[in-house]
């Protein structure tokens, strides 16, 4: 079983979250190979429903003691630019996107995430959301 895992830590990231789970982002994924979503969504407001089908299942929870279990299972790690949850994903040497949230202050984020990038580590982006109005 291939599976995403996407963590925002004790911060909420509505955006990440909302982008990931949505229709079109599970179609990637599942053209990708993946059969799994597991979203670690912290204090944020934006609960996706979990699902199982036969081809794909989507987990969901806001908080565990540890993230280990699910950094050893997943075969791609998305997080937010944390210190702490990028470099646990670095030391389990699992291919990581950071998405930087720009919503925070200073954006202490994006250096970390061009750094980091910049020795060959990951990858990093933003969150950009099409809003139907």
């Amino acid at each position: 079983m291939k599976c995403v895992f996407v963590t925002v830590g004790t911060t909420s990231f509505d955006d990440l979250i909302a982008c990931v789970s949505a229709h079109d982002s599970l179609q990637i994924f599942k053209s990708l190979g993946y059969n799994r979503l597991v979203l670690q969504i912290g204090r944020g407001k934006v609960v996706p429903e979990p699902f199982s089908t036969e081809s794909f299942t989507l987990d969901v929870y806001r908080y565990k003691d540890s993230l280990k279990e699910d950094l050893e299972k997943a075969d791609l790690v998305i997080s937010h630019a944390g210190a702490g949850s990028c470099l646990e994903t670095l030391e389990k040497r699992k291919p990581l996107v950071v998405v930087v949230n720009e919503k925070l202050m200073n954006n202490h984020q994006l250096e970390l995430a061009k750094q980091l990038h910049k020795d060959g580590h990951l990858f990093y982006c933003t969150c950009i959301l099409n809003h139907v109005l």
